[in-house]
């Protein structure tokens, strides 16, 4: 299963993924967590204390990989990287592995395109020859291309009570079908009262977006974050209320697709 995780700030997209994540690698599955969002925070979620290196920043190996910024500025749009995943993946909680994509520079001199050649052909790889791969996406969703969004099951998209969150979502499901992932769905987070989800459901609805599933809103995910605890480990907390919806959530995407 390859689920890509998005939505825009502060929704609780990383929280979902990191908590999917490890509830697939506590069922038997061979996991891999991409952190392709700018901020890199998924080894909270994960329970992991330190990121590896991001891959966008190993510019030795950018260069070696791709031959980039030779003086004939030709690179390579499909350099090797069945070998990067072992090397810079980091070994997290459940037997899971964390590899961190990382940000790139847009400003200054230089060419961006051989770090994004290198990203999409790494997340390209680990689509397709890895079992289950659950990627923190940013709202843009700028790692996924044409290619890549070939190996993506579900893009699975975070909502909180709100159209601001309902409006990103609707961008992001033109986005995701531009590329061509074909299973977009909902996820509300936050939930506090039935009405609101009603509401939320119908605006859904108006631009054919499943609901897969809602979240209520639990203070013990905020504390946590505080903690730096990963949600699986805080006590008390996959027994929780949070945890049976998160946990419904998995099974559904186990059955259904």
């Amino acid at each position: 299963m390859k689920i890509a995780v998005t939505g825009k700030g502060g929704v609780g997209k990383t929280t979902i993924a990191g908590t999917l994540a490890r509830l697939f690698a506590r069922d038997g599955h061979n996991v891999v967590a991409i952190d392709a969002d700018p901020a890199m925070n998924l080894k909270f979620t994960l329970g992991i204390e330190k990121n590896p290196p991001p891959v966008a920043g190993l510019k030795d190996l950018i260069i070696e990989r791709t031959g980039a910024y030779s003086e004939n500025g030709i690179y390579k749009l499909n350099p090797r990287v069945d070998d990067i995943l072992t090397r810079y993946g980091a070994k997290g909680p459940d037997g899971l592995i964390l590899l961190v994509m990382g940000t790139i520079e847009k400003g200054g001199t230089g060419c961006v395109c051989p770090e994004n050649a290198l990203l999409r052909a790494l997340l390209r790889h680990v689509l397709f020859k890895e079992d289950t791969v659950i990627i923190d996406m940013e709202a843009g969703i700028e790692h996924l291309g044409r290619g890549t969004a070939k190996g993506v099951d579900i893009m699975l998209t975070v909502i909180e009570p709100g159209m601001r969150s309902v409006e990103t979502a609707s961008r992001i499901k033109k986005l995701g079908e531009d590329i061509g992932i074909s299973r977009i769905l909902a996820v509300i987070n936050k939930v506090t009262d039935t009405g609101t989800v009603k509401k939320i459901e119908n605006k859904l609805d108006e631009i054919d977006l499943p609901l897969l599933g809602t979240i209520p809103h639990d203070q013990r995910l905020v504390e946590a974050d505080i903690e730096g605890i990963a949600p699986l480990d805080a006590d008390g907390w996959i027994g929780g209320e949070v945890g049976v919806y998160i946990r419904a959530i998995k099974e559904k995407i186990t059955t259904k697709y």
